[in-house]
């Protein structure tokens, strides 16, 4: 009776446990910014998703899905607050209608020199934290900053030699509306509003002599580069942000280990995709600079004139802050982190 009373016990202990376990196993849905067949999609998906799962002995995943799966690209902050998404790894600037806040966050227009530097301000100097302000005022607290970084700095693909800030006037230039085109203009080009689907065919018909795109290896990919044969690179402007949100209520939920690996996985994740982005665009360089391409020149531009630029561009961003109080603690938080890195007076 008692070998039989232990046995029922034995076999209780089990079935509590395996419930305890099913119960704690958690999957995190979150939209992202990419298409399915994208590289950053799938490497994160394939290399770095599934880490979630092994680091936390099967007890939390990370389930990816491609941009507008759920919601269109704009709504997914209010997807994540309302709980139809657990979170998003989204771009912050296409958020920018809501506030200039994330116009300043999502892409500070000549504003560094490398993605890492954004990364730092993101995470050590203030950034992640002028995000999350954001939301809390924007979103009442119902969503939580993981954290914020870019993953690539993007080249400027041109039809012809643009080796200074005096090359930029009179070019005609695809740009994003917003913060973007007001720093070519004040450069002197003229930006022109066309759609990213758009831009190789205004390239290729001379509506354009210059374009905001992409990274050099996406350009060299969509084929711009057979007929815009002067890529600047690295390029001048765009380090396009992207967030790590999650609901609130499913953060509050999570144990602090839990909490604690998202935030490791999410710097770790971030910092390899970056590199490795960043090692396929110096190799296709590199090719293209020892005449294996269609390129006739990369262009890279001396400290100097980058400098220059960036001090074009910071009337644009102090004008910016001007529109909204969270816009101006974005531009403070900017600054001052750029004065301590050294790349402001």
């Amino acid at each position: 009776m008692l070998k039989k009373s232990l046995l029922v016990l034995s076999f209780g202990a089990l079935v509590l446990a395996a419930s305890a376990d099913g119960a704690a196993a958690k999957t995190l849905k979150l939209q992202t910014s990419q298409n399915s067949g994208d590289f950053t999609f799938k490497y994160l998906s394939e290399v770095w998703a599934p880490k979630i799962k092994t680091m936390s002995d099967g007890k939390l995943e990370l389930q990816l899905m491609p941009t507008k799966s759920v919601v269109p690209h704009r709504e997914t902050i209010d997807a994540v607050a309302n709980g139809i998404l657990d979170g998003d790894l989204n771009a912050v600037a296409y958020f920018a209608g809501r506030d200039p806040v994330f116009a300043m966050m999502g892409d500070l227009i000549a504003g560094y020199d490398n993605p890492d530097q954004v990364q730092m301000f993101c995470e050590n100097g203030g950034g992640k934290e002028v995000l999350q302000a954001a939301y809390d005022k924007l979103l009442k607290g119902q969503v939580h900053v993981v954290g914020c970084g870019p993953y690539t700095r993007e080249a400027l693909v041109a039809k012809t030699p643009i080796r200074s800030v005096d090359d930029l006037k009179g070019i005609k230039i695809r740009s994003p509306e917003g913060l973007a085109a007001e720093v070519f203009k004040r450069a002197g080009a003229s930006p022109v509003a066309i759609p990213f689907s758009e831009v190789y065919t205004s390239l290729e018909k001379g509506i354009v002599d210059a374009a905001d795109a992409s990274a050099y290896v996406n350009n060299a990919a969509t084929g711009m580069h057979k007929i815009a044969h002067y890529p600047i690179y690295p390029g001048i402007h765009s380090q396009a942000v992207l967030q790590f949100i999650v609901n609130k209520d499913v953060w509050d939920k999570l144990s602090q280990g839990e909490r604690d690996m998202l935030h490791t996985w999410y710097l770790a994740a971030y910092t390899d995709l970056r590199r490795h982005a960043d090692m396929e665009d110096r190799i296709m360089v590199a090719d293209d600079k020892a005449g294996k391409g269609t390129i006739k020149e990369v262009v890279d531009w001396p400290q100097a004139e980058r400098d220059k630029f960036r001090e074009i561009a910071r009337t644009a961003w102090e004008d910016f802050a001007k529109k909204s109080e969270l816009a101006q603690m974005a531009y403070d938080a900017h600054v001052k982190f750029m004065r301590a890195y050294g790349l402001l007076k």
